[in-house]
């Protein structure tokens, strides 16, 4: 609060100072002169804020330079989870489901570790994973008898490679079960991650092969953008992208995410009046898969272009302006006309010149000193 205090007194003491730093009353005009001069400068439409308070503020000013900028193809876009990076986990045999641990959305599971319990103790043909035990520990019973009977040749060669066979068959089938004493088959996760999704609830009855939850890693996702058909002829120069997830102000660069571009549509699908276009990335930074962006292809960079960041344009009333600086205490609004935005900076097509000093930091100051109504009363020569 005492910070913000101090903010805004410093904002009082600029706008009563002067532009040109020159004393009102020790320049010899008589008093009715020296209000024609303020108002005339008035009507200026400059705007007075001192170079400490500027400061203060966080007001950063840069001169324009033409550069280098890439075309910007626009486009909606939904961020997904990446082919491989999502695994189903599925009943192995039909029962009924009990939770081993309590499983919500976003639940981090290890790999191998039990999930669910799937018990076949209500139904007809009884618990498949207790049927399963009962028959791998008499086929190790019969194989071990006849390993001893081979040993005396009591038994031929051909008999114990069918006891054996038949051992092996039923540890495997035991084993897919879980290999649970007391009945009911354990399902674990198949990878190390998250809970994307339960399917089932305590108790629901489910058959071989059904889903009953997803898991995923959320390491790497693919940046989905539906690029309008008007713009087909352009996407093969899309090399990048930048984009801007609906719950936050932040913008991701495709390629600061080690990401590629994967595929471009060559097909819209029917009645669609879009084109698919997909990147796989690193999911460096706490992305929310299935959440929509705004997106920006970025296509091969042309030269000679006026840009500033997004940061040092303001908006009224539909038109866009940006702050010049005329001297250390002294700045003017200016309209300005956009083009295209790549996420983090605009193309300026009219309304500044190279080299000019425009402020690209802490604008939104600069606005509230003109709010404010700055007394220009100085000696400022354009």
């Amino acid at each position: 609060m005492t910070r913000r205090l101090y903010v805004l007194g410093t904002f009082a003491v600029a706008l009563l100072a002067s532009c040109g730093g020159g004393d009102a009353g020790g320049d010899g005009l008589h008093a009715p002169d020296e209000e024609k001069k303020e108002a005339r400068q008035a009507s200026s439409g400059e705007i007075v804020l001192s170079h400490d308070a500027a400061r203060e503020a966080g007001v950063m000013v840069s001169r324009v330079a033409a550069g280098d900028f890439s075309g910007v193809i626009p486009a909606a876009g939904m961020i997904m989870e990446a082919a491989g990076d999502e695994s189903a986990v599925v009943s192995p045999v039909a029962g009924t489901v009990s939770f081993s641990r309590p499983l919500t959305e976003g639940a981090r599971v290890a790999k191998g570790a039990a999930m669910f319990v799937i018990s076949g103790g209500r139904i007809q043909d009884g618990d498949p994973s207790e049927r399963a035990r009962v028959a791998y520990e008499a086929a190790r019973r019969e194989y071990d008898r006849l390993k001893g009977l081979a040993a005396d040749r009591l038994v031929t060669e051909s008999e114990l490679n069918a006891a054996r066979s038949e051992y092996e068959r039923a540890r495997l089938a035991y084993r897919a079960t879980g290999g649970r004493r007391g009945g009911g088959t354990a399902v674990a996760a198949p990878l190390t991650g998250y809970v994307k999704a339960c399917l089932v609830k305590e108790g629901d009855y489910v058959g071989v092969g059904q889903p009953l939850a997803s898991v995923t890693r959320n390491s790497r996702l693919y940046l989905r953008a539906d690029v309008p058909q008007r713009h087909y002829a352009a996407l093969a120069s899309v090399r990048s992208a930048r984009f801007r997830p609906a719950y936050s102000d932040s913008v991701y660069d495709v390629s600061r995410l080690d990401g590629r571009l994967l595929s471009v549509g060559r097909a819209s699908a029917a009645g669609s009046a879009y084109i698919p276009v997909t990147f796989e990335l690193r999911n460096a930074a706490g992305l929310l898969p299935g959440a929509y962006a705004e997106v920006s292809l970025l296509t091969a960079p042309r030269r000679g272009v006026l840009t500033l960041p997004l940061r040092a344009v303001t908006e009224e009333q539909g038109l866009h302006f940006v702050y010049i600086q005329e001297d250390a205490d002294c700045y003017r609004k200016r309209e300005v006309r956009l083009g295209q935005s790549d996420g983090e900076r605009v193309e300026i097509l009219a309304g500044l010149k190279p080299g000019e000093r425009v402020v690209t930091a802490g604008a939104v100051h600069v606005r509230l000193a003109a709010a404010s109504g700055a007394i220009p009363g100085h000696n400022h020569n354009h």
